[in-house]
């Protein structure tokens, strides 16, 4: 076995990287607003919540989920027919597509969690995608099937005094600042949560839940807890997707291709490290987008890399980044 590779130079500290790139995300818009690198630049903050909403439940609990694409596509679809069926401000569906999910986690987790065999939830999750996905192909009258749910309401405007922010045209810069909240939002929640007692019991979940018991923790509740808080951003992120794309199709969005990209940036990252998905998610975002001239080929690239981070890095790339292991452990 090769050895595994090691940065060397002193590494930084995960919240200082975590800053850095706030920041650099937050002033990138001065520098560019070219709507096509922005649009690259949102997508990949969606993919970067995504895999950090499933680091959360997998590398930081152990609960191993297939299916996290279902929870990203039933919160656009319940913000979608929310505002067109319902007239709901799309600012509220962001907060329903979320809870949605959460509760249907919360509804799918509560039988399958209290067993500690890891493929019943798996298992679970997967064939919960693929129902919706089925449902969602043959509720035409309702969701337009594959030919796709068309005409989604923009993001109403927001005013600020004299100044308002407009969602409507093609602007991207606003859409860009929005998803970066939710970003910023999730992260700091993940942090928080990370560094309190309650982080505590999930890593003694994810490490020994025999272990966890006998040291008086309620192993269900808070397999539970982290269960739906990662549906819950999912679904956020996935109510943004459909008032920003304005089209939905079954197949885009329960695609078990979307779950296999997720797995990919998570352990490229590094599997319960705090910065590395999100670092990940951003450079596959990017360089692929960059090397369409390639084609199909261009994923044959995508696979390279990871076997070459499989094979001299197995525990990702932010255990190699950053120093902090109270985050990364």
């Amino acid at each position: 076995m090769p050895k595994a590779f090691e940065l060397p130079f002193s590494r930084l500290d995960s919240y200082h990287g975590f800053y850095a790139f706030s920041a650099f995300l937050l002033a990138f818009p001065v520098f560019s607003q070219d709507p096509y690198i922005l649009n690259i630049f949102i997508i990949s903050l969606i993919f970067s919540i995504l895999a950090v909403s499933w680091n959360f439940i997998c590398g930081y609990t152990g609960i191993f989920t297939f299916g996290h694409q279902a929870f990203f596509g039933l919160g656009a679809y319940v913000s979608a027919l929310l505002s067109m069926k319902l007239n709901v401000s799309p600012w509220f569906g962001l907060v329903i597509g979320g809870l949605a999910s959460g509760t249907i986690s919360f509804l799918i987790g509560l039988p399958c969690l209290r067993l500690k065999a890891a493929p019943y939830i798996a298992i679970m999750t997967l064939a919960f995608s693929e129902i919706l996905r089925i449902t969602c192909m043959n509720l035409v009258n309702l969701t337009r099937g594959e030919m796709g749910l068309w005409g989604i309401p923009n993001f109403p405007d927001v005013s600020l005094g004299s100044y308002t922010i407009n969602f409507g045209g093609a602007d991207r810069v606003p859409y860009y600042y929005l998803i970066l909240i939710v970003f910023i939002v999730l992260m700091i929640c993940l942090s928080t949560v990370l560094k309190s007692p309650i982080g505590l019991a999930f890593k003694s979940i994810r490490d020994s839940q025999e272990a966890a018991e006998s040291i008086g923790i309620n192993v269900t509740r808070y397999k539970l807890l982290a269960f739906v808080a990662s549906a819950f951003f999912a679904g956020v992120v996935g109510s943004f997707y459909a008032h920003y794309i304005l089209i939905l199709t079954p197949t885009s969005l329960f695609n078990l291709g979307i779950m296999v990209e997720i797995m990919a940036m998570t352990l490229m990252g590094g599997l319960g490290t705090f910065l590395g998905p999100v670092l990940v998610a951003f450079g596959l975002t990017v360089g692929l987008e960059y090397l369409r001239f390639l084609g199909d080929y261009r994923f044959i690239t995508y696979g390279i890399l990871l076997v070459l981070i499989v094979i001299f890095m197995p525990q990702g790339l932010g255990k190699n980044i950053f120093k902090d292991r109270e985050l990364a452990t």
